[in-house]
């Protein structure tokens, strides 16, 4: 008989780096001359916006916006080694990194053995400083995978009606996908990496879907929007990643492992949100679609479209559908939860334990 827990926690690149970098994606937004420029000035903005951003440009908020999360990654890391996993099943978006113009698969198992790392390969592309305790960029670990496990997860799935695609070796040249690579580095976030006991199994998802190559997983100036983007198909529905972790489940009910399934992504990410010129986070949205996971209300969850995915940019929260859809599918119970919102550091957040 086999176990399982259910984690959600953020993979936000921007927690590895320093304080005063934190809001660097809202001073590239700030540049858009798109932008109307009485939305880009911080008198016109909310209350907490203006706190938040203050004489500093965010960095006293980044300092309390960081202890969250690090409170949050060392809740969900207590709940993991209390139940000692044999392995780590994580649901991650791919950001135009290990999957580009040759192919954009809806799901991906990465059946790989051993991977080498770079822990702030995202940094080194942002020409960003490592965080605070790390000595350089040039950081690198070891992420064990367990390829037997992974591959019979691909055929289970497929025997229920789900085709999804598998990889045995890294794109070469780019730095592995940083939601997969950010999870055992926050997760072990006192080695930022380097000692983290449990394989992982990666799921990736093609959370950005229209927007996966015509925006190449990053920000568009509303200059490039507007004269007519080139959109690409849309990415599974929320309703077929939910699916997908019920199916995932099943695989892992009859696998005699202890598995911890993992969601791994923010919530609404403001360089998303187009109806509010990237300023911002669709906190409202996030908000329904939370209070409805504390309820254990999936017909919400399920009743989520694709539209109304994009339009809130919440794009990465289909790797949390897949999660609910598991969580549903075991009878998993949320056990704690924390929601960190912002209005200036780019993506609001979301911590779950499920048992």
């Amino acid at each position: 008989m086999a176990d399982a827990i259910g984690i959600g926690i953020t993979h936000y690149p921007m927690l590895a780096t320093e304080d005063g970098h934190m809001a660097n994606l809202m001073r590239m937004v700030l540049k858009d001359p798109d932008i109307p420029a009485d939305r880009k000035d911080p008198a016109n903005w909310s209350e907490q916006a203006r706190r938040e951003w203050a004489d500093d440009e965010g960095a006293a908020a980044a300092g309390e916006h960081r202890a969250k999360l690090l409170a949050g990654l060392a809740k969900t890391r207590e709940a993991l080694d209390e139940f000692n996993p044999d392995l780590l099943i994580v649901w991650g978006d791919d950001q135009y990194e290990n999957f580009r113009e040759e192919v954009i698969p809806p799901f991906c198992v990465l059946a790989y053995q051993t991977s080498e790392v770079e822990a702030f390969a995202v940094n080194k592309m942002l020409t960003l400083p490592p965080p605070p305790g790390a000595d350089s960029l040039d950081l690198t670990f070891q992420m064990q995978g367990d390829p037997t496990f992974a591959k019979q997860l691909v055929a289970d799935v497929g025997r229920q009606g789900i085709d999804i695609a598998y990889s045995y070796e890294q794109r070469k040249g780019v730095h592995f996908p940083h939601a997969f690579a950010n999870t055992q580095v926050f997760l072990d976030w006192a080695n930022f990496g380097q000692k983290f006991p449990y394989p992982i199994v990666p799921i990736a998802v093609n959370c950005y879907g229209e927007h996966v190559i015509a925006r190449k997983g990053g920000i568009a100036r509303f200059a490039d929007i507007q004269v007519g983007e080139d959109l690409d198909p849309p990415g599974p529905s929320p309703k077929r990643c939910f699916e997908l972790g019920a199916a995932v489940a099943r695989s892992v009910r009859a696998s005699g492992k202890r598995v911890a399934l993992v969601a791994s992504s923010s919530w609404s990410h403001a360089f998303l949100h187009d109806k509010d010129w990237h300023l911002r986070p669709d906190t409202e949205a996030d908000r329904a679609l939370y209070d409805a996971m504390v309820a254990e209300d999936y017909d919400t969850w399920n009743a989520t479209t694709t539209g109304d995915v994009v339009s809130a940019g919440q794009h990465e929260m289909l790797n949390w559908f897949c999660l609910l859809g598991a969580m549903s599918e075991l009878g998993m119970t949320l056990e704690w939860s924390e929601f960190v919102d912002t209005e200036v550091l780019n993506s609001n957040k979301v911590f779950a334990i499920f048992k």
